[in-house]
């Protein structure tokens, strides 16, 4: 590698070079952008092991995931890997598959690893796991769960935002009979859902008819089950919202396996917009959760902790929004009866 050549394409000192492939804090992110980019366009593949050795820093992050198979983990993932690599870091990522013994394993090759910080983007995380990672003052950024303190941040969503605008849109719609699947109990974020979903009922005077919320477990077969007992019920709902949007394509399959429509008969809202949410037929009105947001702020939180600009962490908003596509309409008068 000509440190020379670089520093020449880059407009910077052979000194900004060094420090910025050795990962120093002492070059803005802006500037250490541009440097990797003349790195990566000379075809120079920097040795990760060999850059910790002279730094002392591995330039590694860890991310942790439940449910590789939710196409809402990829698409974060994706999103977190290209702002990594863009400022020269590299990523563990490990999928927990909500099993707390996996999760313990995670943590564990993150320590082995020397990961630099470490986003966790589950719910899962069970208090003796950040206890190791605070006593080995590891930056971490927690999605829900987990205080802002030393050397931890927190994202919080808004998941109220975005069920609000879902209910008082079907509820304009003319619904009355709304019912609502949730994901597993024990994941917080899914409870969380669940609790913004019957508050916002309330607010419009519409109280759930019994066993009008059900369980399921964020897959499509989850709600797939989940919708069948709702449509043994002797009053079925009109509309059913869910905790994510796996979740709602079981609902439209249970639908049309019963030889009903969406949204004639029972409209439908997801939650997450993943991109297939868009392909679904018809393609489902659901809740927006950007992967994107919540990758860059979850870097942008982890390098700040990194940078050591301030010992405490701090608190991230991400807000939500319906988006309304074709899984909604008015309810039918045969379907109010």
């Amino acid at each position: 590698m000509n440190i020379g050549k670089i520093a020449k394409r880059a407009k910077v000192s052979t000194a900004t070079v060094s420090r910025t492939i050795n990962g120093s804090n002492k070059v803005t992110p802006e500037t250490a952008e541009r440097v990797w980019r003349v790195v990566r366009s000379m075809g120079y593949q920097p040795n990760s092991y060999a850059r910790a050795l002279v730094s002392g820093r591995s330039r590694m992050l860890g991310l942790i995931i439940s449910d590789i198979v939710n196409p809402f983990f990829p698409e974060l993932v994706r999103s977190f890997e290209e702002i990594a690599l863009e400022n020269g870091y590299e990523v563990i990522v490990a999928n927990t598959g909500y099993d707390p013994e996996r999760m313990a394993r995670s943590v564990n090759r993150m320590l082995e690893r020397q990961a630099e910080g470490v986003a966790v983007i589950t719910s899962e995380m069970g208090d003796n796991f950040v206890a190791q990672m605070v006593e080995r003052r590891i930056p971490m950024v927690f999605l829900d769960t987990a205080r802002v303190g030393a050397r931890v941040s927190r994202i919080k969503v808004d998941y109220s935002q975005g069920i609000g605008e879902a209910v008082e849109h079907i509820v304009n719609l003319g619904h009355k009979r709304i019912a609502f699947i949730s994901g597993p109990t024990e994941l917080r974020s899914a409870e969380t859902r669940r609790t913004a979903f019957l508050k916002c009922l309330h607010q419009y005077d519409v109280l759930p008819e019994r066993n009008y919320v059900q369980t399921g477990n964020h897959r499509i077969e989850g709600g797939e089950g989940a919708m069948e007992r709702l449509l043994a019920l002797p009053h079925r709902p009109t509309a059913v919202l869910t905790s994510n949007d796996l979740t709602a394509m079981g609902v439209l399959r249970a639908v049309y396996r019963s030889k009903l429509h969406v949204p004639e008969d029972i409209s439908v809202i997801g939650f997450d917009d993943i991109e297939f949410s868009q392909s679904t037929q018809p393609a489902l009105t659901t809740v927006r959760l950007s992967r994107k947001e919540v990758a860059e702020t979850a870097f942008s939180a982890l390098a700040k902790l990194i940078a050591g600009n301030s010992e405490k962490g701090s608190q991230y908003d991400i807000e939500t929004h319906l988006v309304v596509r074709d899984s909604t309409g008015p309810v039918s008068k045969a379907a109010s009866c």
